[in-house]
């Protein structure tokens, strides 16, 4: 079979739409407390990958370390990254504050595990400066 009718997993195919949309996603814990155990991190994976199904997204890579977490999300475009990352942090936090309430209680205050800011930055495709040079050199119609 030709390589142009070989399916792409980077692009997701809708009624109306073709689209390839991936963010990198960072969450901090609030005040930087350093709550997070290998265990503990692979449960907040299990629970992220679950949230992201639920909204038709892909949870493509997770790490983090003591006091943050790394995603890459491939998602639709009828989601609205806010919603996803208020569902991510909001589910997270209620799970493993109920499931390790001697370790993540123990160091957060006031019931939050994650700090309210987050990072969020678009992936993939082509450079920016190549797609502004790409509009540029339209031919307008005179």
């Amino acid at each position: 079979m030709s390589p142009r009718w070989e399916p792409d997993p980077d692009l997701r195919r809708g009624r109306h739409v073709i689209s390839s949309l991936h963010a990198h996603l960072v969450f901090v814990t609030k005040y930087r407390s350093g709550v997070f155990t290998d265990e503990t991190l692979t449960r907040c994976e299990e629970i992220m990958r679950e949230v992201c199904e639920s909204f038709e997204a892909e949870l493509r890579e997770f790490n983090g370390e003591e006091d943050h977490v790394h995603l890459l999300v491939h998602y639709p475009p009828k989601v609205a990254l806010s919603k996803l990352v208020n569902s991510l942090k909001g589910v997270s936090s209620r799970y493993l504050r109920q499931e390790y309430t001697d370790t993540t209680n123990r160091a957060i205050t006031h019931g939050h595990l994650w700090a309210p800011s987050y990072f969020a930055g678009s992936c993939g495709g082509t450079p920016i400066q190549l797609v502004q040079d790409y509009i540029e050199n339209q031919k307008r119609p005179t």
